[in-house]
Order: structure tokens, then sequence, then C-alpha cells
């Protein structure tokens, strides 16, 4: 790593960041990480480009817009990619693993929980109130995403036909993003105006103090592209992937539902993009109506343990997993606790890999580029397509939120009841999600004990 920088203001040189200075702030974020990826990105800046000055703005947002580009969670990409920045391979590979390891446990012990005890009344009554929260936050991350994205007609027709696609004709949410993708790419020729989003923001300035990475801070040698890294580094991933897959194989068959599980993550790992509100259809046509891993409900209850806990959202995989394996008993009706948590395992390696390889494969290119990428065409369509999605996704949790017993029954008043004063508290109040979610547990609690 190249010198502190000392040139470009009066302040005071900024220190040398030791690998174990990195580490045990990557392992406190990986705690504190909560308000999802907004949040989590929020927190990283304040940290490292505000207080530490390990890292400038300029090239904070440079990263940031390569990992929003990506399929994965933006969040943890971006500390996989800042910690390879400043401490080589292994310092990427470990900020993105303690990024999501708190995440990970707490996860498998909530699902334990969850399972054993989520039939006692108190524990119910609060289920009662963060369901119909979690229907609220789902509608405001549509309205959110959409806000940024949806810019002109073109944009909302993509939206529409993704709802239509999905909601009315029940088609793949991978068609979906391929037929966005080819969408976009046709727009972009056609009408490119029309489907280039993002870049920098051009308030950013050369006006800053120094900082160790600073704008014109030259790549570090690590940092600098060359084919044999490139080729060492994707069979290194390649040897990763398929080692723990042919012995899942070999133990339990390919229709194993080990096996179909670790295989059905890792292609949902190449289609979060959007964030994981647009991979959580996915999730549910295959997890909820494919494969049978869980039921509609403990799907929502899920995302509600994912939204209350920190890490990137897209971590409600691993609830997903234990439940799943921990109902289908695949190493006896003794082990379901330990067939849960190897599931949970599993699911977290193959849905994280790609994020690591993408980063660490698409760095060095990344660093050779200063200020050049934005938002390709395809991707802007694709993320303006995930807007429907999510509307769909919104409207199906309602259903089973608000009419239980299905529309031959009765609406639950106290669940839409409660679904409101979501609403005012994410959309009049802005309140987070964890707040909100706060709330409407007690509010639960109370409606289930009254």
């Amino acid at each position: 790593m190249n010198a502190p920088q000392t040139s470009k203001s009066s302040a005071c040189p900024v220190q040398q960041a030791s690998l174990r200075q990195a580490l045990l702030f990557w392992l406190k974020l990986g705690f504190i990480s909560f308000g999802g990826p907004a949040g989590q990105i929020a927190l990283m800046h304040d940290e490292l480009v505000d207080k530490r000055r390990w890292i400038s703005e300029r090239r904070f947002l440079h990263a940031l817009n390569y990992c929003m580009m990506l399929p994965g969670p933006e969040a943890q990409q971006l500390a996989t990619y800042l910690g390879w920045l400043l401490h080589r391979t292994w310092g990427g590979v470990m900020a993105g693993l303690l990024f999501i390891l708190p995440s990970l446990l707490l996860l498998v012990l909530l699902g334990w929980l969850y399972l054993v005890y989520g039939e006692l009344p108190w524990v119910a009554g609060l289920f009662y109130g963060i369901k119909p929260a979690v229907t609220a936050v789902v509608f405001q991350a549509a309205w959110r995403i959409g806000g940024r994205v949806l810019q002109n007609p073109w944009l909302w027709a993509i939206a529409g036909a993704a709802f239509v696609a999905i909601f009315a004709l029940r088609l793949p949410f991978p068609l979906i993003v391929l037929c966005a993708g080819v969408a976009g790419y046709v727009g972009g020729r056609w009408r490119p105006a029309y489907f280039q989003l993002g870049g920098e923001p051009a308030s950013v300035t050369a006006d800053h103090p120094p900082a160790l990475i600073d704008d014109d801070t030259p790549p570090p040698a690590h940092a600098r592209f060359n084919w044999p890294s490139l080729v060492r580094l994707l069979s290194a991933g390649a040897l990763l992937w398929l080692l723990p897959m042919t012995v899942l194989t070999l133990s339990f068959g390919w229709h194993g539902e080990l096996t179909q599980m670790s295989w059905f993550f890792t292609k949902a790992a190449l289609l979060t993009f959007g964030g994981a509100y647009a991979v959580l259809p996915y999730v549910y046509q295959g997890a909820v109506t494919q494969f049978g891993w869980l039921t509609p409900t403990q799907m929502i209850d899920g995302l509600a343990l994912g939204e209350s806990t920190p890490g990137p959202l897209i971590m409600v995989v691993a609830f997903v997993a234990f439940v799943g394996g921990y109902g289908l008993e695949v190493f006896g009706p003794q082990q379901a606790v330990l067939a849960g948590a190897v599931a949970a395992l599993l699911v977290t390696w193959f849905t994280f890999l790609p994020s690591f390889l993408f980063i660490l494969g698409g760095g060095p290119l990344v660093e050779s580029t200063h200020g050049k990428l934005s938002f390709t065409a395809p991707l802007t369509a694709i993320t303006a397509a995930v807007v429907g999605v999510i509307v769909n996704l919104a409207l199906f949790f309602a259903y089973h939120v608000f009419w239980p017993q299905g529309f031959s029954g009765e609406w639950d008043t106290g669940a839409v009841a409660i679904a409101m004063v979501a609403l005012l508290m994410l959309f009049l109040a802005r309140r987070t999600a964890l707040q909100t979610l706060a709330v409407c547990a007690l509010l639960g609690l109370g409606v289930s004990l009254w």
C-alpha cells in the first residue's frame, strides 16, 4: 500500500490501516449493520471515508457503482471490495465473511427458537404483528426502488410487463430477468437516453482531507489486472463450487434435498439484480411452491427475522435453508437441528461464493477505470422489471396476512390495522424498518392477548 497522503489538505495525515484494525472493524460492522443496504453503506461511508479516511469519497463511490451493477448483496460486496483494496485477497475474503457471519449465526439460532417455541402464545402474538409490518416494508421497497429507477414511460412499461408476467402469467423469475435484459439492450441502442441511469454524483469534488487511498493514489500492485491472476482465481472458484457439490451429489444423489438446495441457491445468487427484494419472489417460487421446503407463513416470518437482524437481507436464505433442512430430517429425526444448520451453512456458501468471485476477479478491471462505470442499459431494464416483481411479492404477502383463510373467509381486521400503522411509520414518520417491526410486534402481542 502506498504511503499516507499528506498533500491535499492541512488535515492531519491519515495513519496506515493494519490488517488487525481492519478485521476488527469488519467484525464490528457485521454486528451493527442494521437498516438494510442503505444503512450498511452509510455506516461504511461514515467510518471509512469520514472518520478513518482509509479511502476517498470518489474512490468509495466508484467501488459502490461497480457493486450496484452486480447480482448479489451490494453492501457485502462493497465490504469485500474495500477489504481487498486495503489488504489484498485475504483482506477482501475476511471482510466479506465477517460481514455476514454474525447474521448467519443469529438466523440459525432464531430459526431453531422459531421452530421449537414458535407456537407459544406470546411468540405467536409477536409474529402476528410482525407479518403485516413486513408486508408494508415490501411495499415501501417497491416504492423506493421505483422512485429511483422508473424515470420515463419506457421503464414504467417494463415494470408493468414484469408484474403481469409473474402475477398473471406465472412466468419464472429468471425468464423475466432475461427478457428485461434483452429489452434493455435493444432499448439502449435505440433510445439510449432512456436507459442510462447511475454514474457518480457531480457533487464529488477534489477538495477533501487526504485519505489513505486518495483520488489520485495509483492502484496497489495486487489491484492491477493480469490474465494469469484472473485464471487462477476462476479456477479456484470453480473448485470451491465443484468440490462440495460433488460430495453432496455422491452422498445424497443429484435429487437429494441438500444437493437441490445448493444448486437452487447457486442460481439465485446470479439473479439478485436490484438487491434482496428482487430475488425473494424467485426464492418463494422455488422454496415454497416448487420444493415445499417451508410454508408461505414461514417465508413471511423468515423475512421478518431477516429484517430484524444485522447483515444483508439476502441472509434470509439461511433461515429458509434451516427450516427446510430441519423439517426434512435429512440426517434422521434425531439430528434435525444438525440437518438445519448444515443446510443453512451450505446455502450461505453457494449464495455468496459468486459475490466474492465478482469482486476479486472484477476489482482490478474496475480500478483501471476510475469514474467511468455506470449502469448498463440491460441492467437498468432489469432493475425496472424488479419493481414489478416486488409489487407482486407484496401482494402475495398481503393476501396471506389479511385473508389467512383465503378470500372465502373474513379478512383480519387487526392485521390490516397494524399494516396501516406500519405504512404511516415508514412513509410519514420516516422510521426505519427495524423500528417499525419492533412497534408492530408489540401491537401484535397486545392484539393477540386482547
